[in-house]
């Protein structure tokens, strides 16, 4: 489960801050849990934009996609803080990515009753129409006496406290289950998959279908290649270390960006017919409306449900399993959001391969076998289990034809 957790004071010391850090620590192996801040988000004015705040922008996108929100609130004059009380404001005016949401309430004061009355007043207010959250009932964690409750590493001491936190979170795990299944994804609007808006970083003046696109749109742009030295996030490569490095993965990789232009892939096979998802020099820039173009129409809104369910924030991949006459083949497909550093949807991460050496290899390594399950991959007897988390049993739902067929060009799937 992946779970975010919302400061609720914009101070630079806060002991809630250092409360959700220390369940982001303590409880890393029952859930993922990324803390996130409201020091910059503006006072509420319905009379601005929400989305013109990097902050706003990053806590809607994050929300949204969460299973779940985990709120640390102080409490001042037997309420919450205003900055928090303004998130709320700004985020069920316009947008109300709360509805419908699972949310646990924490906190931590310097007294003895430990934010309850802000606790309380929180409830009504994740109860409101237009933030619609679903609360977690009772479970009320309230940390007095905050000062003497952590360390100097920032954990808390009492063994009874962290106990009960552990069962108050493990009650929230079972509520987020339950409340998951009441859940409604976003309605998928059409896809243009014609590349017709042009965002930021879309080379323009080359026809995206052009078999000479790479060449010229790199020409245009002056794009570095050879030694030139490229600063990454965590280090310093050249563009042929760079090429390498993602030609040595063990998978076929691909980008597509958020204006639907199929722009990547690691061109690692001498022969594209050996592919599992064949892929040829020429596409690189094209439309997806192209590069798919051997689909019948109605696979082709298959492709449209994999981008929507992904740009919504619905499922954060989409993962699929291509039927292949040859047993040795497993033919894997995952299309994985990316995202941009606001958290708003970027392109998909498109990683193909064959499964089954990396099955084979964990169970000889482990001394398991197979057992049960039904369909055209499992052994005989027993039946299939969907994967609950994420999502992906649901990739077939939205067609008529569940039996996938990789399409011979593009690798696209029936789903």
């Amino acid at each position: 489960m992946k779970f975010v957790g919302i400061v609720g004071s914009n101070a630079e010391q806060s002991y809630n801050r250092k409360l959700l850090e220390f369940i982001r620590r303590h409880f890393k192996l029952k859930f993922e849990l990324e803390v996130l801040e409201i020091d910059e988000v503006p006072m509420f004015n319905q009379d601005e934009k929400w989305d013109e705040s990097f902050q706003l922008r990053l806590l809607y996108n994050k929300i949204t996609r969460a299973d779940g929100v985990i709120i640390a609130t102080p409490e001042h004059n037997h309420t919450i803080t205003a900055a928090l009380k303004s998130v709320l404001e700004w985020l069920s005016f316009e947008v109300h990515p709360f509805e419908n949401k699972p949310v646990m309430i924490v906190g931590a004061s310097y007294y003895d009753q430990g934010t309850s009355r802000a606790q309380v007043h929180l409830r009504k207010i994740l109860d409101a129409p237009g933030v619609n959250a679903y609360t977690l009932p009772g479970n009320e964690f309230l940390l007095g006496k905050a000062k003497e409750a952590f360390d100097d590493e920032g954990n808390i001491t009492n063994e009874g406290t962290v106990k009960f936190l552990e069962t108050c979170l493990d009650n929230f795990m079972k509520y987020v289950e339950v409340v998951s299944k009441l859940k409604k994804p976003k309605p998928i609007e059409p896809e243009d998959l014609d590349v017709t808006k042009p965002i930021a970083t879309t080379i323009q003046g080359i026809d995206p279908d052009d078999p000479e696109w790479v060449e010229k749109a790199a020409a245009m742009v002056g794009a570095v290649s050879g030694d030139t030295y490229v600063k990454l996030d965590h280090g310093i490569l050249t563009v042929d270390q760079i090429n390498m490095f993602l030609k040595s993965m063990p998978f076929e990789l691909t980008y597509a960006d958020d204006n639907n232009q199929f722009l990547y892939y690691n061109n690692a096979h001498q022969d594209p017919d050996t592919m599992l998802a064949k892929r040829v020099p020429s596409q690189s820039g094209n439309r997806l409306s192209t590069v798919h173009n051997s689909l019948p129409a109605g696979r082709m809104k298959n492709v449209e449900w994999v981008v929507g369910t992904l740009r919504n924030g619905n499922q954060e991949y989409v993962r699929t399993l291509i039927p292949n006459p040859h047993s040795p083949v497993l033919n894997t497909h995952n299309y994985q959001a990316m995202y941009y550093p606001d958290g708003s949807y970027a392109g998909i991460n498109e990683i193909v391969f064959n499964f089954r050496p990396w099955l084979e290899w964990y169970l000889e390594t482990t001394g398991q076998q197979l057992v049960g399950g039904s369909g055209p991959f499992a052994p005989a007897g027993g039946q299939a289990k969907a994967d609950a988390t994420s999502g992906a049993s649901d990739a077939g739902s939205h067609s008529d034809n569940s039996a996938g067929e990789a399409d011979a060009t593009s690798g696209a799937s029936s789903h």
